[in-house]
């Protein structure tokens, strides 16, 4: 595990909030100069702790407003890339994430509307090995990127 100090977590904090903020921005904000703050991210970004910057997106001004997580579960002798080659192949799956437990694998997908979700979710129940399925709607997201409501 890298070593950081609590510079370097100001550093990935001004970042998360605004992955475009200059190196001039951050340095006033965290008392350094600019080539301090620009050496602080090339090292983070060497060790890997930065691995890379995006934008972030409001999908329901794109059309696509509804979240849902669906549970999957398989016989106890699929294997992991299976588990992901199902999800691979449906474009409104974002994630996978194969977990211990029941069930195997929690799929974030991104829909239009409910007739959409239920035609992601039939395609799901007819890919590969699935033998069940249990999905929530999402109401309401927060994560640690943004402020608090």
């Amino acid at each position: 595990m890298p070593d950081l100090d609590e510079i370097d977590h100001r550093v990935l904090r001004l970042l998360r909030e605004d992955g475009r903020r200059t190196f001039s921005e951050m340095a006033e904000c965290i008392g350094l100069s600019v080539a301090a703050v620009k050496r602080r991210v090339d090292r983070l970004k060497d060790l890997g702790v930065i691995t890379g910057f995006t934008v972030q997106i409001d999908y329901a001004k794109l059309g696509w407003g509804i979240e849902a997580f669906t549970e999957l579960r398989y016989p106890g002798t699929t294997p992991v890339t299976e588990i992901i080659r199902t999800a691979t192949d449906v474009p409104e799956v974002q994630e996978v994430f194969t977990i211990a437990g029941d069930p195997d694998a929690l799929i974030h997908v991104r829909v239009r509307d409910l007739g959409h979700l239920q035609q992601v979710i039939d395609r799901l129940r007819r890919a590969g090995d699935v033998t069940g399925t249990k999905t929530l709607l999402v109401l309401g997201t927060w994560t640690r990127d943004s402020p608090v409501p």
